[in-house]
C-alpha cells in the first residue's frame, strides 16, 4: 500500500475526485470543508494537492485561468485497493474476527464482548 494512503484528507481528495471526475482546487477545498465541517488551512490544502500531483495520483490540467484536478489511474487503483482492503474489515471477510457482530447484525460490540450503547440513548442494545 502506498504511502499516501496514511492521509485521511489525501484519501478523501482522491475519493472526491474519483466520484466528481474533475474539479477546480475550490470546489475540491469546499467539498472537503463541508465534509469536515471545519475550515482547512489554503497553504495546507495547496501543499497537499501538490504532493499528490507529485506522487502521481492526481494531475491537474489548466482550463482558461482555472486549474483543473482529476485522479490519474495509479490513484485510482490505489484508492480502489484502499476501499477493498476497508471493506474486507468492515464486512469481516480477512478471518480476523473483526467486522459483523456474532449475531450478524451489525451491532456495536464493546471491548468486553457486549452490545453497547447502539443506538445513541444510553440504553444498551437488544
Amino acid at each position: 500500500m502506498t504511502k499516501w494512503l496514511h492521509s485521511g484528507r489525501r484519501r478523501d481528495t482522491c475519493a472526491i475526485l474519483y466520484d466528481a471526475g474533475e474539479l477546480r482546487p475550490q470546489q475540491l477545498k469546499h467539498r472537503l470543508t463541508s465534509h469536515y465541517d471545519e475550515r482547512i488551512d489554503p497553504q495546507s490544502f495547496r501543499a497537499m494537492l501538490a504532493a499528490l500531483e507529485n506522487a502521481g495520483f492526481v494531475t491537474s490540467r489548466t482550463e482558461g485561468i482555472a486549474d483543473l484536478y482529476r485522479l490519474t489511474d495509479a490513484g485510482e487503483r490505489a484508492l480502489l485497493e484502499h476501499y477493498d482492503w476497508l471493506a474486507e474489515r468492515i464486512e469481516g471477510d480477512d478471518g480476523d474476527g473483526g467486522g459483523v457482530d456474532s449475531a450478524g447484525d451489525g451491532g456495536d460490540v464493546d471491548s468486553a464482548g457486549d452490545e453497547g450503547d447502539v443506538d445513541g440513548s444510553g440504553k444498551r442494545g437488544p
